[in-house]
């Protein structure tokens, strides 16, 4: 109950700064950004008998029917609550805002635009739902490509702003990949947010069972030796992989090249890891 009530709690906020995102400065500056409400800021000139208020909830609901069809059940229930409160949250913030403009900088409304968009749509996506609208193409996408999610959004809205540049000009969809771009880097940086940050590290060193030693004295890390070969002189290798928190790499780093100058080293960031040391305690 307490888990479904967050989650609850997480959907409603995450609505709410995505309406403020899209009331505050989509609207009012007519930017051609991603999602519903940059395919009705692109529409309304050839379809002006329809408010892009209006246009937003009619969407919203078509878009949600289709996300049931492709995305079954559990979507159609996760995703119910966001199709209704969304174009809601919508309208109120727009009546309360009575046009009023915040800023009359199409290039701060672009950028801002994106910020709050993405960090409502990536609080909705934490809890495994969907704020509707042009998330559900995505999601389909994501779904049977793995590609992932914040990389298929930014795709698909910077196709619908590029589509406003029939409807109005090339500098509306300049401005508006800005609101594209941002969203896209916000999403991504919502759902890897309380995320540990690490690194990979693969060595190859002759030393190897030396390091494997000092990485379990020094850093109080395990480590996983791998079977390699060269593909040049076709000899046998033994490869190290061990991962670090970012504070340790330095320390790992020293120690390498204080047993072996001539190690190879890849490292790479590691955005998500689970497992005992990490996620875990050591003591479970």
């Amino acid at each position: 109950m307490k888990r479904n009530l967050w989650n609850l709690g997480q959907i409603l906020i995450g609505n709410f700064i995505l309406a403020l995102g899209v009331s505050c400065f989509v609207v009012p500056n007519n930017i051609l950004s991603g999602g519903v409400a940059g395919v009705s800021i692109a529409l309304e000139p050839l379809i002006p008998f329809i408010s892009p208020n209006n246009m937003i909830t009619l969407l919203t609901i078509v878009l949600f029917i289709f996300g049931g069809i492709f995305l079954g059940k559990g979507f159609f229930f996760k995703t119910l609550i966001s199709t209704i409160v969304y174009p809601l949250f919508v309208y109120i913030i727009s009546y309360f805002m009575q046009g009023a403009l915040i800023t009359e900088n199409a290039l701060l409304a672009s950028l801002y635009s994106g910020i709050l968009s993405g960090a409502g749509v990536g609080i909705v996506f934490r809890t495994g739902a969907s704020t509707g609208g042009m998330d559900i193409p995505a999601l389909i996408i994501h779904k049977w490509t793995n590609i992932p999610l914040s990389t298929v959004v930014m795709v698909i809205d910077g196709l619908t702003v590029l589509l406003g540049i029939t409807t109005h000009s090339l500098e509306a969809a300049m401005i508006g990949l800005i609101s594209v771009w941002s969203c896209s880097y916000v999403i991504d940086w919502v759902l890897s947010y309380g995320g540990q940050k690490t690194k990979s590290i693969m060595i190859i060193s002759d030393h190897y069972d030396e390091l494997i030693g000092q990485i379990r004295n020094e850093l109080d890390r395990s480590s996983t030796l791998l079977e390699a070969e060269g593909t040049y002189t076709r000899e046998k290798k033994k490869v190290l992989l061990v991962v670090v928190e970012n504070k340790q790499y330095p320390i790992l780093n020293r120690l390498i090249l204080s047993v072996d100058p001539n190690a190879f080293i890849i490292v790479q960031d590691a955005h998500e890891i689970q497992g005992n040391g990490f996620t875990l305690s050591l003591d479970d």
